[in-house]
């Protein structure tokens, strides 16, 4: 990795991943700390990127093990099991990001075969959560029952997860054209009816950039919504805010506004706020989830984390362009686009 983070640095970083990762597959937040399907499949790319298959492998196989019979996973887990038994649907999604990057990497065709059936049960679970105007609700309680509500984010990024889950059904032969309008009808509430269908979390800096990172907004309108909230969510010379009220930036956050920054065509941004996350990096290779301003401490006190670490590996890939997946957030056409809903509307009779 050619810019501002070498080899032997990204190495190191990987190996942070790598050294906290369960002797089942799973992949903590930190030591002693819980995981989310969603972390824990962004740590997995992470690995892939770096060369360490064997880790990777072992993380999506512990998810096909873990995948409950409805094609779901709970929120959060421990070493000891069920750590919150919520149904996260885009936590849930985010398997087939995965699947089709660890594809992309090694290209091997067992691999696909072997976690093509968890994809698509994943999917078929979320998309029973799509409402009829096209947003995904965020996620089921444990008994089945739909929140409410839906989050521009997280359906931004399910968004995405279903372009690589068709990109993963073409690869294999399969065709699934409930898949297709059921992204069509995402993507165009996203883009069309945002305000009235998604929660309000404004200060939240992923309802900001996510619609750009999924892929959803692209060009001059990609472009232009990066420029409108930027004095809101950055914090020059520092990084990305993770929450507008609250002077606390974070590296997740700030890698992953990086590869938006790249998707929308604004390089030197990118480049700048990825320099900026490395003021974050420590000693050992391991990134501090966040640090908190004026004070300039870590917060929480002290904490690296395996998704930091793992948004760094992969946004250092995307700006150099160097492992087979790493135009996959950065390259609208990496996988399947949405067709076009309005196109495919009969014209209104006089």
């Amino acid at each position: 990795m050619r810019e501002l983070l070498s080899r032997a640095d990204a190495d190191r970083t990987a190996l942070t991943i790598a050294a906290s990762q369960l002797s089942n597959g799973m992949i903590p937040h930190f030591d002693g700390g819980t995981a989310d399907p969603w972390n824990h499949v962004e740590a997995a790319m992470a690995l892939a990127v770096a060369g360490r298959k064997i880790e990777a492998e072992a993380a999506y196989r512990w998810l096909a093990r873990n995948q409950r019979t409805d094609g779901s996973w709970h929120q959060y887990y421990s070493a000891e099991g069920i750590e919150q038994d919520k149904l996260d649907a885009n936590t849930i999604a985010y398997v087939a990001t995965g699947v089709w990057h660890h594809w992309l990497c090694y290209r091997e065709s067992d691999f696909l075969a072997e976690m093509w059936p968890v994809v698509q049960r994943a999917l078929d679970f979320v998309l029973r959560l799509q409402t009829p105007r096209g947003e995904i609700l965020w996620a089921r309680h444990a008994d089945g029952t739909p929140w409410p509500f839906a989050l521009l984010a997280g359906s931004s990024s399910i968004s995405h997860s279903l372009r690589c889950g068709l990109a993963i059904a073409q690869q294999i032969g399969q065709q699934k054209p409930v898949w297709e309008l059921a992204l069509a009808r995402l993507v165009h509430t996203i883009r069309h009816h945002s305000r009235e269908a998604f929660a309000p979390k404004d200060r939240f800096a992923m309802d900001w950039y996510y619609p750009v990172l999924a892929g959803v907004l692209t060009g001059a309108p990609a472009r232009q919504r990066l420029a409108a909230q930027r004095e809101i969510f950055v914090h020059e010379g520092a990084g990305v805010l993770c929450v507008s009220n609250q002077d606390w930036v974070t590296t997740a956050e700030t890698c992953e506004c990086v590869m938006a920054y790249l998707l929308a065509g604004e390089r030197d941004s990118a480049l700048q706020l990825f320099e900026w996350a490395q003021q974050l990096r420590e000693p050992d290779g391991s990134y501090l989830t966040g640090r908190a301003f004026p004070s300039g401490v870590s917060y929480p006190d002290g904490e690296c984390s395996t998704y930091s670490a793992a948004a760094v590996l992969l946004a250092a890939d995307a700006l150099n362009g160097e492992s087979p997946a790493a135009g996959l957030f950065v390259d609208t056409e990496a996988v399947p686009a949405a067709f076009d809903l309005d196109s495919l509307q009969a014209p209104a009779c006089d």
